[in-house]
This record gives C-alpha cells, structure tokens and sequence, in this order.
C-alpha cells in the first residue's frame, strides 16, 4: 500500500469505524482464501493474500486414484470420512475414472464414521448412510470410539484432509489395525513464491498486524519458504513478539506451536469466530492514551484520534509507534531515525516525516518538539494514571 495515498484519505468517524479498520492481516490460504479475505474487508481490514500452498485437482492425483483402487479391491471393514468436500471430491475423481459405482459399492458395505454434520451430508447425499457422528467434531473422539470397539485385524480407510492427524494412525495400527490412507488433497508449493516471500517480507518489517492459517501444511509452508531465504529465526521472532498468528484450529497451529509460537484460535473452528476472534483481540491490543486533550488509539496503519480514523503513512506509523513506547518522554532524533524505513543518516528525514505524522494526525500538538533533544507524545498524566491505575 503507497503511504502518501494513504495519508490523504480522509478520516472515518468513530460512528463508522469497523473492528479492523486499521489493521492489515495476511491470508495464507489456497482454498476458501476469497471467502475468508472477504469476511475481513466487510469489517474493515486490509488484506494481504498470499497462498502457501496450492492443491492438486483431485483427478489428476496418481495416489488417490492407487488408493481407491486398492480398496475397490479389498473393501475396508471401517471409513472414516473427515470432510464434506474431500469426500464429495473423493466421489467425483472416482467417476471421472470410470470406478464411481463400484467405490460407492464398496463403501456401502462398510462402517461409516462421519466426522461432523457437513461430512454427513455429504455421505447421504452420495446414497450412503453414516453409521455415526460425534457430537464433537472432533477426531479425537472418533478415534476413541474406534478403540473402544476394538481394531484388531480391521482395515479402516481414512480420508485425509490435508492436515496431520498426529497419533492418530499410529494408535490404530497400534491397535492392530490395518489403515489405509486417502489422500483427498495433496499439497504444494505454490507455483509462484513471490507473493509469499512479499507476505514474509511484510511480517519481519511489522507491515502485518495479523496471518490467518486455515491449515497445518500452509503453516509449514511458511516457515519452510522462510527456512530457504535463511529469515525463520527472524519470523518466528516477529510474530512472538509484534504479528498475531491466527489459526483456525489447534491441528492448524502445530507447527506454529513445535517453535514456541503462541497462537490465537477461536472456540469453534470455522472461518467465521476466527475472524470474529481478530475483531475483538486487534482493537484490544490498541491501548488509547490521553495525550493533549485527546484520545489517541494506534492501530497497524492508521490512528483514531477522539473516534476519528486517521490513515498514517508507514514512516509516521514508525515514529508514532516508537513515541508510544514511552509516552510522555523525549525521544532523540538519532533513534528517531533508526525507526524510519530506508531513511539514511540524514536528520532532516525524521523532521519531514513528523510533519506529515502531524498533518495525518489532524492535531499538530500532540506530539510536542524538544527543542535540540527530539520529540515526545504530550501525553495527560494525570488521565493515564486515573485510567490505568497509576
């Protein structure tokens, strides 16, 4: 996004103002990635997509196709059908190959465990009917009620959905079962890695408030492109500490979670209460402070100033975010222009870049000049403490 565009936007009043206005979140997702991007518009973000990963059509996967064979030829006792569209996709590859009747002949003749309402529809909907459904959704439970029934001997054919399911076939086989995986989707690297090195990019410089993550692979995929370009270290770092990793689910966050990478996931895991969880954890990370008279609340990209959003250009946004740190306090020149993107050695940047902060702000005095020192927020004492405690 240009910064000077962004400068001459006008405000937003507060009566306007959505959750994430403000705030610019990446999207890493292949599948779904416009509907996801498009829930977070309608609350105000800006969207940064950037595909991790890309599908393989299902018709022209050579190990789907094996898989379904060798069940065709050895019907399984048990199927376990995880997702709606991986198993409605399993039904269409295995017509388009000509084996659609007798995979649906085969299935018939088995126990069908469907993991939640939307994979039920799907296995109604192709003449099936499931023999059962946790109440949970959860993988978890289906395994147990495997176990409980006992696997000795049984050949279970399990629907992957792209995701890992940690323990998951080790318990069964451990069990004594016989598992045969199939691979409804196989993931991989995007043909073109360029918007995903852009979206890691904007994570090291704190151009993100926030990555979404509907799937593991997509997360791993991340931080194997970062692994390449010799940055994980760096990423990781940006989102402990600046970038809010959002993930749909717990399995999503693994391997976020295997390099100490704290992750905010919603009770339920769909797209929806995920971007409702950021519409409530980005506005509240955004501590208002009273400074001259006003309310000043610093949001990724603009600022609302007594409920007005105020766009500010990325070298303000650097100097303002730096003056918060310590609000009230005299920042120095020379670190005042460390913060500044691209801006050299020369002092006169920071001075040019404070009066368009200023012009953005629409209110000069709220950041006062120290005359030979620096600048610092005129923050309200007195308002702070009362607000916070102090």
């Amino acid at each position: 996004m240009d910064g000077a565009q962004t400068a001459t936007r006008e405000p937003r009043p507060r009566e306007g103002i959505r959750p994430l206005d403000g705030f610019t979140i990446g999207v890493t997702a292949a599948r779904r990635a416009d509907e996801l991007a498009a829930l977070l518009r309608r609350r105000g973000a800006e969207v940064l997509h950037a595909p991790a990963l890309r599908i393989v059509p299902l018709s022209d996967d050579d190990e789907l196709l094996a898989a379904t064979r060798a069940l065709i030829a050895r019907p399984p006792q048990v199927v376990v059908a995880t997702t709606a569209i991986g198993f409605r996709g399993w039904i269409e590859a295995a017509d388009g190959w000509g084996l659609g009747e007798e995979l649906l002949r085969t299935l018939g003749t088995a126990e069908v465990l469907a993991r939640g309402p939307k994979v039920r529809g799907a296995v109604r909907a192709a003449g099936l009917t499931e023999d059962w459904s946790p109440a949970s959704e959860s993988m978890a439970e289906v395994l147990q009620r495997l176990l409980d029934e006992g696997v000795q001997g049984r050949r279970i054919a399990l629907q992957l959905h792209g995701e890992p399911l940690p323990g998951f076939i080790e318990a069964l086989s451990e069990a004594g079962a016989e598992v045969v995986d199939v691979p409804v989707y196989r993931w991989m690297p995007p043909e073109d890695l360029a918007p995903l090195d852009r979206l890691i990019d904007a994570v090291l410089c704190r151009g993100l408030d926030a990555v979404t993550f509907t799937s593991a692979p997509a997360a791993a995929s991340l931080l194997r492109r970062a692994d390449e370009r010799h940055v994980r270290e760096e990423l990781l770092m940006a989102f402990q500490k600046n970038v809010l990793p959002a993930c749909v689910g717990p399995v999503t966050a693994l391997p976020l979670q295997a390099f100490d990478v704290p992750t905010l996931q919603p009770e339920r895991f769909r797209l929806g209460p995920l971007v409702q969880l950021l519409c409530r954890e980005l506005p509240a990370r955004a501590r208002p402070l009273p400074v001259a008279g006003r309310q000043l609340e610093i949001r990724g990209h603009a600022v609302v100033v007594d409920g007005d959003l105020r766009p500010v250009p990325p070298a303000g946004m650097a100097l303002l975010r730096l003056l918060a740190r310590r609000p009230g306090w005299v920042v120095p020149r020379a670190e005042l222009l460390r913060a500044l993107p691209g801006a050299g050695r020369d002092e006169h940047a920071v001075e040019t870049a404070m009066a368009r902060l200023r012009s953005a702000l629409g209110a000069p005095m709220l950041i006062h000049t120290v005359v030979k020192r620096g600048y610092r927020l005129a923050l309200d004492p007195a308002l702070d403490g009362a607000k916070y405690g102090k």
